[in-house]
């Protein structure tokens, strides 16, 4: 047994050394470019182009590919699709609304095409109101693609040609500048235009209406651009107007003042005297005394009523003649009724009336 103990360890021995070569070797290996870490940072990437040029040759050609192919479609489907809008928009036929020239009997370039035609509208704006927003729709929706620029006569200018304003020019520069369908406010605009503003702003057309708009100077102050055929009618919207609106704080002066007077605002503010102010108040008084001896009035009235019709009825009641009282007393309500509603319909007439006569004698 001994003779054969010692071979057998011998090779037991050489086996175990081999063996543990083999893992030496194994984890020398294990180190090698296999086992570098794969983060996609710039120190990484170094050294994957280093150890395999090929390999990121090809990673930096086929990025698109590597892209999910739903994702790469939606973002070609946006590129395309605002390609395609941009080309229609460019391409559309842009063309003078049918009948235009022969409704207002004067020449109208026709538009120009590939870009956005240039729209100007000037004027006062004061007291901005939507009888001036109605008449920038109407430029701003002449064309499909429309830039559209108001002008704003200042201060100045405004009060030596129309009177005192309501508003300043910088109130009414702002009031326009927040209209929806401006994109641009051209301030100090000139009351007349002449062929250097056109040229300086790159306008298309003036907008107005049609009807001739007289100065000192001229019959048509639009006269010169209507003669290029860059002039494009608006409509101006009936029943409002800033004269409109200032006739109506006139004619309802004293209400006004008083209003003011009321919500704490001073006669020196509102350029009364003291008289002024006095007399308003006082005659505010006498309304509300009235009216609290009115409203008295008829509340007395209608409880005698009421206690009159009880005792009627009571009385009536020993004959047994409750339901003809009744239907007397309704019959003379209704006709008390109507005549009430008449006597009011009257009063509103007359009133209308009036009104009609101390215009006509104001005119």
């Amino acid at each position: 047994m001994s003779s054969f103990a010692v071979p057998h360890s011998s090779s037991s021995t050489s086996r175990l050394s081999k063996r543990k070569r083999q893992l030496e070797e194994d984890e020398n290996n294990s180190d090698g470019p296999d086992d570098q870490p794969t983060s996609r940072d710039a120190s990484d990437e170094d050294n994957t182009d280093t150890l395999f040029p090929a390999a990121s040759t090809s990673l930096s050609l086929s990025k698109e590919e590597i892209m999910p192919t739903a994702k790469r479609q939606r973002h070609l489907g946006a590129f395309v699709s605002s390609t395609s809008e941009e080309e229609s928009d460019a391409n559309a036929v842009v063309a003078l609304p049918d009948g235009i020239e022969e409704q207002y009997g004067f020449k109208i370039n026709p538009p120009p095409i590939g870009r956005p035609v240039r729209i100007y509208c000037d004027g006062i704006y004061d007291l901005f109101h939507f009888g001036h927003s109605k008449a920038l729709e109407q430029a701003k929706k002449a064309f499909p693609n429309v830039y559209l620029l108001v002008g704003v006569c200042n201060d100045t200018e405004t009060h030596k040609r129309k009177g005192k304003t309501v508003m300043t020019d910088l109130e009414r520069y702002e009031a326009v500048r927040h209209c929806k369908w401006v994109d641009e406010v051209v301030p100090d605009a000139p009351w007349f235009v002449d062929q250097e503003f056109l040229d300086s702003h790159q306008i298309d057309y003036v907008a107005h209406d049609a009807e001739p708009y007289q100065s000192k100077e001229s019959g048509d102050v639009y006269a010169f651009v209507k003669d290029q055929g860059r002039f494009f009618p608006t409509e101006r919207t009936d029943g409002i107007s800033t004269s409109d609106l200032i006739t109506r704080i006139v004619r309802d002066y004293d209400a006004y003042l008083r209003r003011n007077l009321e919500r704490g605002v001073t006669a020196k503010e509102l350029n009364i005297s003291f008289l002024k102010e006095r007399k308003i108040k006082t005659k505010k008084s006498i309304q509300d005394l009235r009216k609290t001896i009115k409203t008295a009035i008829n509340d007395t009235m209608l409880l005698w009523e009421d206690k009159s019709h009880e005792f009627i009825r009571g009385f009536s009641g020993v004959f047994g003649a409750e339901d003809v009282v009744d239907k007397l007393w309704k019959y003379r309500n209704r006709n008390k009724l109507m005549s009430d509603n008449s006597v009011d319909s009257s009063r509103a007439s007359s009133r209308i009336q009036s009104e009609d006569e101390d215009e006509d004698g104001n005119e």
